[in-house]
């Protein structure tokens, strides 16, 4: 059992093309996103399991004696074990929580005792330890933010319980483990968003472990090589969304208009499997040429998911404030308000960037500056961390 603090951090993600198209059998281009969750774990001795999540407000302490002593043969089916709805329900008792509780509060409780148990209850006794999670995502926007948590604590337990070892050397800044290493983070965050959300696609923990841009088609998932980081603006417009009545909204035009809709369908396609070529041109040597593709690919695909009839008045203001800029944007996720990305290309003035971000934060909508393609899951040193993040865990 390791005894030194653990840090961790977790990218969030974005669809970059193929939402909605990817229901229907096609390809959808999924890209880290660099707001990054950061956790960090204190091993000790005082006989507590602390979980403190100061973004949601939740902070749970359990005396390891008492969870020492709960039967928890039910997760002992298999490498890693898949949560079943009557194990999930003791759980809720373990932790307290009334039978109805959805929220995420209640969830991210509940995956995190899933993974305790199930991860630490392979040692000989359950550790004491104390684990802050905080992130730079928001929650419910679509951008990953479960799977992000997951992630980060699949990774710190599995390396706390010396499953797999921690790949920071001394002397390092920041480190990432083996491809080995990295298949059963995943597996285990995977897991945990099945506390969360029941049935996931597997995309959003699988983009939070290996960073980069991640193809998904049909179930399978596969790494795009060498995908270029590429500067955004991630905007928030705050406007709540139904995924599911999006997705039904959807298939319903596909069955009334079919011949219309079966080729808007193909269309998003062709764009995901383009951007998927100019992206692997871009890892090698990016040109100006490029970008101005990827433009083009972005505004072609947001007129076709305005015309499935998911576009909302909010993205419409947010295209209209990028497009006198210059710049061009599209929604990312299920659509009907939610989030929008805006992409920058290289040599923008900063100061035409701060204008859009400020036209934007005028509009209501909250907005960063950020990048996509970012690194997956990684173990950082105190040092490495900037003083608001070492503030939010606690690292002095």
């Amino acid at each position: 059992m390791l005894s030194e603090v653990l840090l961790v951090s977790s990218p969030g993600k974005v669809i970059l093309h193929g939402e909605h198209a990817v229901v229907h059998g096609k390809v959808a281009l999924a890209v880290a996103l660099n707001l990054r969750t950061f956790l960090r774990l204190q091993p000790h001795s005082n006989g507590k399991v602390s979980l403190n999540l100061p973004n949601i407000g939740v902070r749970q302490v359990w005396d390891v004696a008492r969870l020492q002593l709960l039967d928890t043969s039910f997760m002992e089916q298999g490498d890693v074990p898949a949560p079943v709805p009557e194990q999930v329900e003791k759980l809720k008792e373990v932790a307290g929580l009334p039978e109805d509780c959805a929220a995420a509060e209640c969830l991210a409780v509940l995956a995190f005792l899933y993974l305790y148990l199930a991860i630490c209850g392979r040692q000989r006794a359950l550790p004491s330890l104390d684990i802050v999670v905080w992130s730079e995502l928001p929650t419910g926007a679509g951008l990953g933010s479960s799977a992000a948590y997951s992630v980060c604590l699949a990774a710190a337990l599995l390396t706390l319980c010396e499953e797999i070892p921690n790949p920071l050397e001394d002397g390092e800044h920041t480190s990432r483990w083996s491809e080995e290493n990295l298949e059963l983070i995943n597996k285990w965050a995977f897991q945990g968003e099945r506390v969360i959300h029941g049935n996931p696609s597997g995309v959003d923990n699988a983009v939070s472990t290996w960073g980069g841009a991640l193809r998904y088609q049909q179930g399978k998932i596969s790494s795009l090589k060498r995908a270029p980081a590429l500067q955004i603006l991630l905007t928030n417009t705050k406007v709540p969304r139904s995924t599911k009545a999006l997705v039904a909204s959807v298939r319903n035009r596909l069955i009334k208009f079919p011949e219309i809709v079966a080729p808007l369908l193909s269309s998003i396609d062709a764009i995901s499997l383009e951007c998927e070529r100019v992206l692997g041109e871009m890892s090698s040597a990016p040109a100006l040429g490029q970008y101005l593709v990827l433009e083009e690919l972005i505004d072609m695909n947001q007129h076709h998911l305005n015309a499935l009839g998911v576009g909302h008045a909010s993205l419409d203001q947010l295209c209209q404030v990028t497009t006198a800029r210059g710049l061009h944007s599209k929604l990312t996720g299920a659509g009907g308000g939610g989030c929008g990305i805006t992409l920058l290309r290289p040599g923008l003035e900063q100061e035409e960037v701060e204008a859009t971000k400020q036209a934007l934060t005028g509009c209501g909508f909250d907005c960063w500056e950020t990048s996509i393609g970012a690194p997956g899951v990684s173990v950082h040193s105190a040092t490495s961390l900037d003083g608001p993040v070492r503030q939010a865990l606690g690292v002095l």
